[in-house]
């Protein structure tokens, strides 16, 4: 029972986390287009992701999570280095103001701490090769409808008076923050639901990722909000202002944008990187504008970022793995 607690409050302290070095994702567009003030603008996403709590309710992307790895080579060892691994990696990547994907460190630290338990074969292939491929699918998504929203509504508003518009589009953008917030909360707080109920089915607590009880999801929901309002200020800056520069307007098209697709994958239980996402639907802006509107390298060292996420959190919680094992 002892290290059950310890799992779950790794899973919730990762969950934490996740909330401050994710929060760029939902607020560096309105704080960088002054909508809100930093503060103002934590407040109102980590509303939202908790709300997200109330709307996602199969709690899909926390099934395919928990099912990531073979049930029958699940161990609580094995959760709690994949863990350990997650947390290090994440707070590395947030002190160098590096918006990696803690979505996809969880998933590498999960597997690759199963791997070290057991070899290569307690991984679920299928399951694994689908995330991967969204690792470059959902950035895809989001820039070319982030691309699309933006050349549509400048061409709507081409007659409109710009002070007017402005105005306008930095109201509009609270509702499309809002939305990627509610977004962001209903996939990001399910990948560790599904850990916490695959640590709870391992330890013999329920019989079934399904049976998961109410606390789960209202734990991970509170934590991953409470880290939102912590904020992540070194993040917000790559993502707000080094990429490419953004006004309300390409706001509101990056925001709606990379909402659109994580509800899209939330529907079809696939979990995605928040990061990637709003990042790729921050390009398809600036490539609407020109090519040179992008701001390539900082976005090719991003790529690098997410590409060794998921092998680099892997051979972390290898290691993890093998010491706890020795200290036992």
């Amino acid at each position: 029972m002892t290290l059950l607690i310890i799992v779950v409050v790794l899973a919730l302290v990762f969950d934490y986390i996740n909330g401050f070095h994710d929060a760029a994702n939902s607020i560096a567009t309105i704080v960088s287009t002054k909508v809100l003030s930093p503060f103002q603008a934590v407040l109102w996403a980590a509303f939202f992701n908790f709300v997200a709590f109330f709307i996602f309710k199969d709690h899909g992307v926390a099934n395919t999570i928990a099912k990531t790895v073979k049930s029958e080579f699940i161990t609580l060892d094995v959760i709690m280095s994949g863990l350990i691994a997650a947390i290090v990696w994440n707070l590395l990547t947030w002190w160098l103001g590096i918006p990696s994907s803690s979505s996809h460190t969880l998933i590498g630290g999960f597997a690759g701490a199963a791997i070290a338990h057991a070899g290569f074969e307690v991984i679920d292939i299928t399951r694994i090769t689908k995330i991967f491929l969204f690792i470059f699918i959902a950035p895809l998504i989001g820039m070319m409808v982030s691309y699309i929203l933006t050349i549509i509504i400048l061409n709507v508003c081409r007659h409109a008076s710009p002070a007017k518009a402005d105005t306008w589009f930095k109201r509009l953008q609270l509702l499309s923050s809002a939305a990627f917030s509610l977004g962001h909360g209903g996939n990001d707080a399910q990948k560790v639901m599904g850990i916490i109920s695959a640590a709870l089915l391992v330890n013999g607590n329920i019989s079934s990722i399904e049976a998961m009880p109410t606390w789960v999801p209202i734990g991970c929901y509170t934590a991953i909000a409470v880290g939102t309002m912590s904020g992540g200020w070194r993040i917000v800056k790559t993502m707000g202002t080094k990429i490419t520069k953004v006004t309300p307007l390409e706001g509101v098209a990056a925001e709606t944008a990379g909402a659109f697709t994580l509800f899209l994958t939330e529907h079809y239980k696939i979990p995605v990187s928040t990061t990637h996402t709003i990042t790729g639907s921050i390009i398809g802006v600036g490539l609407s504008k020109r090519v040179s509107a992008v701001r390539w390298g900082v976005t090719v060292n991003l790529i690098w970022a997410w590409i060794l996420t998921i092998p680099v959190s892997g051979f972390m919680a290898m290691l993890t793995y093998y010491l706890v094992r020795l200290l036992h």
